[in-house]
């Protein structure tokens, strides 16, 4: 069964819309903070607990110095809401803060919420220092994801 997400997905070159999002933190989160100051990983995932989920936001986790000496902010994003995300991350031991899109907005705006299953698709965007995206991907497939080799040698690619 095919599903439907938003054919406005984001290209590269394109400016990334800003927002602002409530954080395992316990305090909002915008895109903007990190302008000039950082390159920006968004990695939207669908539900957290899940299989695929799990084993990538641990490994965010488990790699996050390597995204730090790269000088990228990673920023998880799914629809589960703020208390669930800081379950998910105590249970985990997870070391990144995670952004709830409880209300789907950021999703929809960035073209990847499955509005059929009425959460995001599995998508990473890769936004320089500028705000410029430079590198997009959206999964085919729930249960695919990329790993942090990849990923770093896409962020290696901005400087």
């Amino acid at each position: 069964m095919a599903t439907s997400v938003s054919a406005s997905f984001l290209r590269v070159g394109d400016v990334a819309p800003d927002f602002s999002l409530d954080s395992t933190a316990g305090t909002p989160r915008r895109l903007s903070d990190h302008r000039r100051e950082r390159n920006v990983l968004l990695a939207f995932f669908p539900l957290a607990f899940t299989s695929t989920c799990t084993a990538e936001v641990c490994e965010f986790s488990e790699d996050f110095d390597r995204y730090e000496a790269a000088h990228v902010a990673v920023l998880p994003i799914s629809v589960d809401s703020v208390p669930t995300l800081r379950e998910f991350k105590a249970k985990h031991g997870i070391r990144v803060d995670m952004l709830s899109d409880f209300r789907r907005e950021v999703s929809r705006r960035y073209g990847v919420l499955d509005e059929e299953r009425f959460f995001s698709r599995r998508a990473y965007v890769l936004i320089d220092r500028h705000g410029v995206i430079r590198w997009s991907h959206v999964e085919d497939k729930l249960g695919q994801r990329r790993n942090t080799d990849e990923l770093l040698a896409r962020i290696e690619e901005l400087d």
